[in-house]
């Protein structure tokens, strides 16, 4: 099969973990005779430097000419101060809406070799596997009107949330086809207790599952599931929910597991899909070697099954990454006292390797 992907190296840590899933890939691409075509754009802070622009149309178009999207991260503090169509962001936000990727799929796995890097005791986070799924496209992100006007000490920020039933009706669905294939559980999170917006959210979706009834569907506010997340992680199978509360507790779910350097993502609805960690460009340690690529590798299996149904290629690239966890490999965010961290080429040199063994074994 042709795989022909755009990457998106993005800023901070975005190059180097996007360097070490493009190994794997290749790897994977040779073990398994398929042909790799890649093409390299620039986007967020890289692409403002050069372009003055976060989302160059020469990038669009790579991205819309490609078979699936590779990004890194986006995000630099260099310009915090530029206006919002300015700001490296504003390149994802548009791209996820011209690719069309309104479902944002971001599981949550707890790999037993590291149980002891949850905050959690091991016997509560063992065991966890969540789905959650967030609607991307619309809510406060993308809501009109938002603007900041007035004089300074007297100004009036507004954002707007909106949802058509059409946006939850699709979202929804997806979920529950998620958790048909899964442990046929979908849990939707809103708060309908204030917001219009969820009143409609929890209706469209009760209409949906009338569909699925195989499918369990509960309800539970937005507050009660990030407690209950902690205190009972791996009674969650799919959580469906709007895009603001898709990002809080999707991060919350990375720390439950570990650390959000071990989170992938998928971003898929439109014709060509989009893939990143979940994690940001993180500057602070941009350079160093030693970022956690894992989540990049891992959003490159979901790039795989997604985009190309290669499931016994996207079963491979996970399994290698619990082998080598398995085997102690730890990179600095995963390191306990005493133990020595890989670097970011290290840890994805291992993975490679294993990836390799286990292609054999496929």
């Amino acid at each position: 099969m042709l795989l022909k992907l755009c990457i998106l190296p993005g800023d901070g840590i975005g190059p180097e973990v996007t360097d070490q899933a493009v190994l794997v890939l290749q790897a994977v691409a040779i073990s398994f005779g398929h042909q790799l075509q890649l093409q390299q754009k620039n986007v967020g802070g890289a692409a403002l430097a050069v372009a003055n622009d976060p989302l160059p149309p020469d990038t669009l178009h790579a991205c819309l000419d490609s078979s699936a999207v590779l990004l890194g991260a986006v995000g630099s503090p260099a310009f915090d101060k530029n206006p919002n169509h300015l700001r490296p962001e504003a390149g994802l936000l548009r791209l996820r809406r011209e690719l069309g990727a309104y479902a944002n799929l971001r599981p949550a796995v707890c790999f037993p070799a590291i149980e002891d890097c949850s905050p959690l005791r091991a016997e509560v986070v063992r065991g966890t596997d969540i789905m959650i799924v967030r609607e991307l496209l619309g809510g406060l992100y993308f809501g009109e009107p938002r603007s900041i006007t007035g004089a300074p000490g007297q100004r009036l920020a507004i954002n707007t949330m909106t949802y058509s039933e059409p946006e939850i009706e699709r979202i929804a669905r997806v979920a529950f086809e998620l958790a048909a294939k899964r442990r046929n559980r979908v849990l939707s999170v809103d708060k309908a207790n204030v917001l219009e917006c969820s009143r409609l959210w929890r209706e469209v979706v009760t209409r949906c599952a009338k569909d699925f009834p195989d499918v369990q569907l509960s309800h539970m506010y937005v507050d009660s599931a990030a407690m209950s997340l902690v205190q009972h992680p791996k009674e969650f199978d799919v959580v469906l929910t709007e895009n603001m509360f898709g990002d809080i507790l999707s991060d919350q779910a990375g720390a439950i597991v570990g650390s959000l350097g071990l989170l992938a993502s998928a971003s898929i609805g439109g014709k060509i899909g989009l893939y990143e960690p979940v994690h940001g460009s993180a500057p602070s340690i941009a350079g160093n070697g030693i970022a956690n690529p894992l989540g990049a590798i891992l959003s490159a299996a979901m790039l795989l099954r997604y985009s190309f149904q290669l499931e016994r290629e996207a079963a491979c690239i996970e399994n290698a990454v619990s082998y080598v966890l398995e085997k102690g490999a730890r990179t600095s965010d995963l390191a306990h006292a005493g133990q020595t961290p890989v670097s970011t080429s290290e840890m994805g040199r291992k993975v490679v390797e294993a990836m390799k063994l286990s292609a054999v074994a496929a």
